[in-house]
C-alpha cells in the first residue's frame, strides 16, 4: 500500500507524511502530519515494536488524524500530528537515536512539535530537545509541563463525571463500579481519583509490574485476568486505557457496562462500532474528547512562553493547564446532549464539531496579514 494510496482514503487528507532513518542509530521513524489548519500540528511520539511497516503506517495515520480532532475540541490553536518510532524502546531506544529523532523534527521547522506517548516519557522529550526546539512535555527542570499523564488522567476523570451526569443524573461516581484496561501513565493516575470519589475499582494489565503497583497502592482494587474478563463482569463503566482498537464487534457485545469512559485512542476497532454502542443502549464518550488534558498540559507548555499566568510569570503554568484540562467535563456534556439532539453517536457529533472548527478557523487563514 502505498502512502499517497493511503493518505487519499475518505476522511484522511493528511497534509504530509514524512519517513525518517538514521542507520547507525537504528531509528525508523514515521511522522505524519494531519491538519494546521488551526496552527502547527502537536502530537505524542509512540516507540513500538510494530509487526511491520504497515502497521507503524496506518497506527501514525490514524494517530495524526485523531490528535487533529482532539486539539480542535479542546479549543486549541494547534493542528494534528502524530510520530512513530519503529523498535522496541527497551532494546533500541539510546541518547544518539533520540537526538537523531530530534534533528527530523527540527528540519520541519516548526510544522509539528512532539511529545510523550506511549514507549516514551519526560526524560526522553529532554534528549530530543537537545536537538530541536519543537519539543514539548519536558521536565519541570528544564522548563517543561512534566508529565502529561497528570492532566491526561484528570481529563479521563471529568468527562467520566460527565457521562455519569447524562446517564444517570448527578457527576458523582461514588458507588459505580469502574473497570479499567490498563494501568499505566494514565490508568494510574485515573484509578487514584475514582479511589478518592468512592467508586470501586476492577482493572487488569498484561504487565505484572502494573499489578503489582496496584497490590501495594490500592490493595482495594480488584485485579482480573484479563480485559475479556473485565468486560463480561458487572461493571457500571468501562475505561480503556492501553492501545487502540479496544472497542471491536466482540468486545461490544460482551460489554457489560452502559458507559464507556476511557483514555485510549483510537478506540472504535472500526468505523460502525459507534453505531453498535448505539444499539445497545452503551453510551460512548469519544476518546479524543476525553483524553485531550496531556495535549491541553504540553499545549500550555508551548503556548506559555507567550502567555502570562496568575503567577506574573512566563512559561508553562499547572494550575492553569488543569483549569482549562477540567472544561473537558463541559465538552464532553456538550456532546453527548448534541448527539441526543440531533439523533446521532456521540462519536459523530464530536466529528462534526470538530470538522466545524477546523473548517470555519481554518478559513480566516485567508485573510492576508502584513
Amino acid at each position: 500500500m502505498g502512502v499517497f494510496a493511503t493518505t487519499a482514503e475518505p476522511g484522511t487528507g493528511h497534509e504530509q507524511v514524512v519517513f525518517c532513518q538514521d542507520q547507525p542509530t537504528g531509528l525508523r521513524a514515521i511522522i505524519a502530519i494531519y491538519s494546521t489548519a488551526l496552527g502547527p500540528a502537536l502530537g505524542g511520539t509512540r516507540f513500538y515494536p510494530y509487526a511491520s511497516e504497515a502497521d507503524a503506517l496506518h497506527d501514525v495515520l490514524e494517530l495524526s488524524r485523531g490528535m487533529a480532532y482532539k486539539n480542535a475540541m479542546a479549543g486549541l490553536d494547534l493542528g494534528g500530528g502524530k510520530a512513530v518510532i519503529w523498535g522496541d524502546p527497551d532494546q533500541l531506544k539510546t541518547e544518539a537515536l533520540l537526538r537523531a529523532y530530534g534533528r527530523f523534527v527540527e528540519s520541519l521547522g516548526g510544522r509539528y512539535y512532539t511529545a510523550c506517548d506511549v514507549g516514551t516519557y519526560v526524560p526522553d522529550m529532554d534528549v530530543v530537545a537537545r536537538e530541536t526546539r519543537f519539543a514539548t512535555g519536558r521536565s519541570r527542570e528544564s522548563g517543561g509541563a512534566g508529565d502529561s499523564s497528570i492532566l491526561t488522567a484528570w481529563g479521563v476523570f471529568q468527562a467520566m463525571r460527565a457521562a455519569a451526569e447524562h446517564r444517570w443524573g448527578s457527576p458523582s461516581l461514588a458507588g459505580r463500579r469502574i473497570g479499567i484496561a490498563g494501568l499505566g501513565k494514565v490508568g494510574r493516575y485515573l484509578t487514584g481519583h475514582l479511589i478518592d470519589e468512592g467508586a470501586s475499582v476492577v482493572a487488569t494489565d498484561v504487565d505484572e509490574r502494573a499489578t503489582d503497583w496496584a497490590r501495594a497502592t490500592y490493595p482495594q482494587v480488584d485485579l482480573v485476568a484479563d480485559t475479556d474478563t473485565l468486560i463480561r463482569g458487572d461493571i457500571d463503566v468501562y475505561a480503556p486505557c492501553a492501545l487502540g482498537g479496544a472497542l471491536d464487534d466482540d468486545t461490544v457485545a460482551a460489554l457489560r457496562a452502559t458507559v464507556v469512559v476511557g483514555a485510549a485512542n483510537n478506540q472504535l476497532a472500526h468505523p460502525g462500532v459507534e453505531k453498535q454502542l448505539a444499539e445497545r443502549g452503551i453510551l460512548y464518550a469519544p476518546d479524543y474528547v476525553v483524553n485531550a488534558g496531556g495535549v491541553i498540559q504540553v499545549a500550555d507548555e508551548v503556548t506559555g512562553a507567550s502567555a502570562l499566568s496568575a503567577s506574573g510569570r512566563y512559561g508553562f503554568d499547572f494550575d492553569r493547564a488543569k483549569a482549562r484540562a477540567t472544561r473537558i467535563y463541559q465538552t464532553t456534556l456538550r456532546i453527548l446532549r448534541t448527539a441526543d439532539a440531533d439523533g446521532v453517536p456521540p462519536a459523530v457529533a464530536a466529528d462534526r464539531l470538530a470538522e466545524r472548527r477546523m473548517a470555519e478557523v481554518g478559513r480566516l487563514r485567508g485573510i492576508h496579514l502584513r
